[in-house]
């Protein structure tokens, strides 16, 4: 059974930072490509970043320079580390690997 739980979100002020985990069981991990989506009030689902099994990551313009994903194949976990936030990064998170997604982590930037 494919497990995928988020952890890490809250509230935090511009300019602030965060770091989201992604713990995930029930695959091969260390194979898989990672992904990160956020999907703002209102708006349509977006992917943030992607971390393949080998090779570089990707970003959203929106959130490139001051967004990195990271993962420990080990401990089976992605990271995104998050710095700079902005207002407009308030989402709730998800994990995404295949067609599997987690139950997504609210992270709110306010003041």
């Amino acid at each position: 059974q494919v497990q995928i739980v988020e952890s890490g979100g809250g509230l935090v002020q511009p300019g602030g930072s965060l770091r989201l985990s992604c713990a995930v069981s029930g695959i091969i991990f260390r194979f898989s490509t990672m992904r990160w989506y956020r999907q703002a009030p209102g708006k349509e689902r977006e992917l943030a970043a992607s971390i393949p099994m080998r090779g570089n990551a990707n970003y959203a313009d929106s959130v490139k320079g001051r967004f990195t994903i990271s993962r420990d194949n080990d401990k089976k976990t992605v990271y995104l580390q998050m710095n700079s936030l902005k207002p407009e990064d308030t989402a709730v998170y998800y994990c995404n690997t295949q067609d599997m997604w987690g139950q997504g982590t609210q992270v709110t930037v306010s003041s």
